[in-house]
């Protein structure tokens, strides 16, 4: 085949098993230093059996090498190698996985290199294939028919039985019944090709055997083989007879084959359903699926490491999602230099078949590559999401004897076909027809590489951020992840240590606020919204991220956070809220940094795995956080501020006599009753006729360009999930809306900074919760917010107000209000704020509560307030 010398080929094929070698010695290196990478000590017992694995493999392939060089001089020196890498890639990977099978591998693996060894010395022409045709195929379907009688699964023992054996040792007749079939149709049609060329003559005895083999394969279920049999079918009849119809009709067969196995049998459907949307049951019928894809976004471009990465977190990694095994932990690169060698595989079995001899070596040669670079894609592409999922091997990587016996098998024949493939320039028949399945298998693996890259780094990301990912749990268990600190440097949620293994403690549980990191229920809150500072993915530099990712597969340690809440006045409020349904939110109306958050009901995050079911059902829904996400209609509790843009337009209604007003089957009254119906009164205690008489003197754009400007229907920017509705064009029913009705609800924290803005000189500040980060190179680093301060009101109005406002015996303002909030449901409002003449830092306090009870909630706002202005705060 080649016009260099057996020497020169021996040299070829012996330095790239040498490169082979190294790669493989290197990973096994690797592997057996992965568990200090994990512990970050050198204190640990290394993995030294995976020696044992390299060994078995370099004195087979040396074995191999050396029979090669001396019954098959002008072999093709390129095959061996591939296989070889691949074959201790694979066994290396699987051995990592799962050690047992990792020594059956390698078991399989001297008793494979002994049967190649002896196939070497069968002839060349190998006619003795050709001549027995019909009983090499006939021998295989009864082996591949007992499996219906006597069949097994050694790994489940369940459904589907296809393997024969026992005492440990088990084999598939499926799968080296694939080689049969390949052998059968080659030697047919070179056959039958040099009496008639008429497709239905000449096919229907092939079709007769090869429905045989299809339907056998659809009694046991094994559809992922009898799609591999569809496809070699037309490969192989495309190849002797030219004829495009065969691959019309083969993929029009295989279309409905798909269709009948969708309505027939259960596992079809949901490999199917999987592959059109993983998503809908990511933890169930699509699991594995969904995990393969989360393996391959977990490599990157450079992997894990050999050791680093979790591949037994997918479902029957060392088989049928091995492709997704060696991707976690090699990366994108390792994923494209496994198809490339694939590639090269596909390019050089096909150069042979194009130089053999004749035409059955040419279809065998065609043949045989088809089924090693098909099957390849086939079981890549499910791994991917490519393809549907089927149940069949990598062949050479995946663990099983009878595949890796199967793809030696092939490997043996290949190399006796280019042994006596000739070097001269020939017309050969058909060359087109060669091409196009080169074509055809090289675009598969190019499709395959590009969807990996896809998976690895354009979706990556954003698909490791999903909850349902272990890979995040398992790295918070080795990585120490940062704490969440009190203004003060109080722990509030820390990591602590035991049995070699971190966990995540709520030293003052605050539930919904700071939330929870859970390797079941995902993350919430405060632990969701700073896990890059929390895991140290953000706030270490560039350089410490990716060497810490190269040396052990996980992000460095996490660094420690600050928040603005003050602890003590967090454990007052959180007394005073006690068993109510309500929201509280205290903060500093000048700087925006918020001292006190509450939502309650509350819950423990420690008791998340014993609670979840009772807290996911609880009508109450402790795990909302009504501060920054509930939505609650205003009511008078706006009064104030419409007042106060009253007094900016020079638009002060004269003060409505009537205190009450009709809306549909409701009545609306005043929180409490004021003394006199005079503008104080009726807006300190909620009086709706009030609020009703600004809105229609501003006027509805004017009312509509407050809240805009109040922030109401802006989620405010906080390192905390916020929602907010969208500002409607204009109000559906303007006098709803005056009356804090119809098109606006708002949330304690959005009520809150618009309140900020009567004891901040008319600013709305821009709120803060997480203060500060602890990084190693600088320290504290301050967190600035993330908007911006507005200007509201002018300094002299938004004083005028607060004065206005004054509560006896504290030196603050306060407004009360009671309001509906839906069908049969009422909420009220306590907003307070220090004085324009407080010589302490201006505060503001927003309380709900899910119930019309004003006067509760004045008495938990004076007893929160009175707290934070004690002196020495």
């Amino acid at each position: 085949m080649f016009n260099s010398s057996p020497a020169t080929r021996d040299h070829i094929q012996g330095r790239l098993l040498s490169l082979a070698a190294v790669f493989l010695g290197l990973y096994t290196l690797t592997l057996t230093l992965a568990p200090a990478a994990r512990a970050r000590s050198w204190a640990v017992e290394f993995e030294w059996n995976y020696w044992v694995a390299f060994i078995i493999w370099l004195l087979a392939l040396v074995a191999m090498h050396w029979q090669t060089g001396r019954f098959l001089p002008d072999r093709d020196p390129y095959l061996l190698p591939i296989a070889g890498l691949l074959t201790g890639w694979g066994m290396l990977t699987i051995w990592r996985i799962f050690p047992s099978f990792g020594l059956r591998q390698a078991l399989w693996m001297l008793g494979v290199a002994v049967v190649f060894i002896l196939g070497l010395r069968a002839p060349n022409h190998l006619s003795f294939l050709r001549r027995f045709k019909y009983l090499w195929l006939t021998g295989g379907l009864i082996l591949t028919g007992l499996t219906l009688i006597f069949g097994t699964n050694p790994l489940t023992g369940a459904n589907p039985r296809l393997w024969l054996g026992c005492c440990g040792i088990y084999f598939q007749p499926s799968e080296p019944l694939k080689l049969l079939l390949v052998i059968y149709l080659s030697a047919y049609l070179a056959d039958r090709l040099l009496f008639t060329t008429r497709l239905l003559p000449l096919l229907a005895p092939t079709l007769v055997m090869t429905g045989l083999t299809l339907l056998l394969l659809l009694v046991q279920r094994d559809l992922g083989t009898a799609s591999i049999f569809i496809f070699l079918f037309a490969a192989i009849v495309y190849i002797g007879t030219g004829r495009k119809s065969i691959l019309l009709i083969s993929a029009f067969t295989l279309g409905i084959a798909a269709a009948a196995g969708y309505r027939l049998f259960d596992v079809v459907r949901l490999r199917v359903d999987a592959w059109f949307n993983p998503w809908l049951d990511p933890s169930g019928r699509s699991y594995q699926i969904v995990q393969s894809l989360l393996a391959v976004a977990n490599g990157a471009i450079l992997g894990r490491g050999p050791g680093l990465g979790n591949p037994n977190l997918v479902p029957i990694p060392h088989s049928d999602f091995i492709f997704a095994a060696i991707t976690e932990e090699t990366g994108l690169a390792g994923a494209i230099g496994l198809l490339v060698a694939l590639a090269i595989l596909a390019t050089r079995g096909l150069y042979i078949a194009i130089h053999a001899p004749d035409s059955f070596r040419r279809f065998l040669a065609a043949g045989l590559s088809a089924y090693l670079i098909g099957q390849s894609v086939v079981i890549i592409g499910g791994n991917l999401r490519l393809l549907p999922l089927t149940g069949v091997t990598l062949p050479f990587v995946s663990y099983g004897g009878s595949s890796l016996l199967t793809a030696y098998l092939t490997l043996l024949l290949l190399l006796h076909i280019s042994n006596q493939s000739q070097s001269q320039s020939k017309i050969v028949p058909g060359l087109p027809r060669y091409l196009g399945l080169g074509g055809f298998l090289l675009s598969g693996l190019a499709a395959a590489a590009l969807v990996a890259g896809w998976w690895a780094f354009y979706r990556g990301p954003g698909l490791l951020e999903r909850t349902d990912n272990p890979r995040r749990a398992i790295a918070d268990r080795i990585v120490r992840r940062g704490e969440i600190l009190d203004r003060r440097n109080e722990p509030l949620v820390a990591t602590q240590k035991s049995s070699g293994e971190y966990f995540r403690q709520s030293l003052y549980p605050l539930g919904p606020i700071t939330g929870y990191t859970n390797s079941v229920y995902g993350q919430s809150g405060l632990e969701a919204s700073l896990d890059p500072y929390l895991r140290g993915l953000q706030g270490n530099p560039a350089l410490t991220i990716w060497w810490h990712h190269l040396l052990y597969g996980q992000p460095p340690p996490g660094l420690d956070v600050r928040l603005t809440l003050d602890l003590d006045l967090q454990k007052t409020a959180d007394r005073l809220l006690a068993e109510q349904r309500g929201a509280l939110v205290l903060l500093n109306s000048e700087s925006g940094e918020i001292l006190a958050m509450a939502s309650h009901p509350t819950f423990d995050p420690n008791l998340l795995d014993q609670n979840w079911t009772a807290l996911v059902k609880d009508p109450d829904t402790p795990l909302l956080n009504r501060a920054t996400l509930g939505r609650y209609q205003p009511g008078p509790a706006i009064a104030p501020l419409l007042y106060a843009a009253a007094w900016r337009d020079d638009k002060v209604p004269p003060a409505p006599q009537t205190l009450t007003y009709h809306l549909d089957n409701l009545t609306l009254d005043c929180a409490l009753q004021p003394q006199e119906p005079i503008w104080n009164s009726l807006l300190a205690d909620g009086c709706p006729t009030a609020q009703l008489a600004l809105g229609q003197t501003l006027g509805q754009e004017s009312v509509l360009a407050l809240f805009n400007q109040l922030g109401f229907y802006t989620p405010p920017a906080l390192r905390l999930p916020t929602d907010s509705l969208s500002s409607p064009v204009a109000f559906r029913d303007p006098a709803r809306a005056f009356l804090g009705q119809a098109d606006i609800a708002v949330s304690p924290l959005q009520m809150a900074l618009a309140a900020a803005s009567l004891s901040s000189g008319g600013i709305r500040p821009a709120p803060r919760l997480a203060s500060a980060v602890n990084t190693p190179e600088t320290g504290w680093v301050v967190l600035p917010p993330l908007g911006e301060p507005v200007q509201i009101f002018p300094e002299t109005i938004a004083n005028q107000v607060a004065d206005a406002l004054t509560a006896e015996h504290l030196p603050v303002w306060q407004v009360l209000a009671a309001t509906p909030n839906g069908p049969q449901q009422y909420v009220t409002w306590y907003i307070a704020g220090t004085l324009p003449s407080w010589n302490g830092g201006p505060l503001t306090l927003v309380i709900l509560l899910e119930e019309n009870s004003p006067e509760l909630a004045q008495v938990i706002g004076q007893a929160v307030l009175q707290a934070a202005i004690q002196p020495g705060r």
